[in-house]
C-alpha cells in the first residue's frame, strides 16, 4: 500500500512548461491574491492551529471567485489535471487546496481506477481535516461507488495503516452512502480502530455513526452498546438519538 502513497513533500511533480496550464494557475492565483485579507488570514491560520498560510479569503467570496474562474476557462482537460492539482497542492496558502479540491468535485465524474495512486497521495500531503473531510466522502467516496473493486485495494488498506488520516478517510468515505452504505464493512473498520487514542479517529468514528443512524438508528444504537467505543466516538454517535 505504501508504494502507491508519497509521503509529505514528495507529490508528484509535473510539467507546467505549456502556456495552457501555467497560465491557468497564474491567473487562478492572480485573481485569488487581489481578495487576500490580513487579519482574516491571521485568525485562519490560528483556527487551523498555525498548519497552514492562509490569504484570507473567506470562503463565500473564494467559492465565488473559483466558481467564475471555471465558468471563464474551465476545468483542466484529463491528461492535465494531475499537473494542475498538484501545483495547487504545493502552494503554501491553504486557499489553494480548497480550490484543487473543488476542481476536483467537478471533474470526479471522468475519474478512473487508473487515477487513484495520484488522488490518495492527496490524502497524506499537508493533511488536515478540511482536506480529507472533502475528499473521503465526495471524492472517494464516488470512486468507491463507482468502482467498488478499489475498496480492497485501498480503503481496506487504509484502516491497516499506520497513518491515522488514512485511517480516517476510510471510516468516512461512506459519510454520504446512507442506504447504500456496507453496515459490515463500516462496523468492522470502526471496531478495528475503537480502541485508538488518536482525536480524529475518535471523531470520525462517532461522526460516520451519527449520519448513518438517520438511516438506520436502530442499528447504529444497538452497535455502540454492545461494543466498546472511545467517549468521544460513542458522544458523538448517539448525539441526535
Amino acid at each position: 500500500m505504501k508504494d502507491n502513497l508519497k509521503s509529505n513533500n514528495q507529490l508528484p511533480k509535473g510539467d507546467l512548461s505549456g502556456w495552457n496550464n501555467r497560465e491557468y494557475i497564474e491567473e487562478l492565483i492572480k485573481r485569488y491574491s487581489q481578495h487576500n485579507d490580513p487579519d482574516y488570514a491571521n485568525w485562519s491560520k490560528n483556527y487551523m492551529r498555525n498548519q497552514f498560510e492562509f490569504l484570507g479569503i473567506r470562503t463565500p467570496i473564494r467559492k465565488k471567485l473559483t466558481k467564475q474562474f471555471l465558468m471563464e476557462f474551465g476545468v483542466p482537460s484529463k491528461e492535465n489535471l494531475p499537473v494542475v492539482i498538484f501545483t495547487l497542492w504545493e502552494q503554501p496558502e491553504r486557499e489553494y487546496q480548497k480550490a484543487a479540491l473543488d476542481i476536483l468535485e467537478k471533474v470526479k465524474k471522468t475519474l478512473t481506477p487508473e487515477d487513484m495512486p495520484w488522488l490518495s497521495s492527496l490524502i497524506v500531503n499537508k493533511s488536515w481535516w478540511d482536506t480529507v473531510d472533502v475528499l473521503s466522502p465526495n471524492i472517494m467516496g464516488h470512486m468507491f461507488n463507482s468502482f467498488p473493486e478499489l475498496i480492497a485495494q485501498y480503503a481496506d488498506q487504509w484502516m491497516m495503516d499506520e497513518n491515522f488520516w488514512l485511517q480516517r478517510a476510510a471510516i468516512l468515505f461512506q459519510l454520504k452512502y446512507k442506504n447504500r452504505t456496507d453496515e459490515s464493512r463500516l462496523y468492522r473498520y470502526i471496531l478495528s480502530r475503537a480502541d485508538s487514542e488518536e482525536f480524529f479517529v475518535q471523531k470520525a468514528i462517532g461522526w460516520v455513526l451519527r449520519e448513518y443512524a438517520k438511516t438506520n438508528p436502530t442499528s447504529v444504537k444497538v452497535f455502540v452498546i454492545s461494543n466498546k467505543l472511545k467517549p468521544l466516538s460513542k458522544r458523538e454517535a448517539l448525539k441526535n438519538l
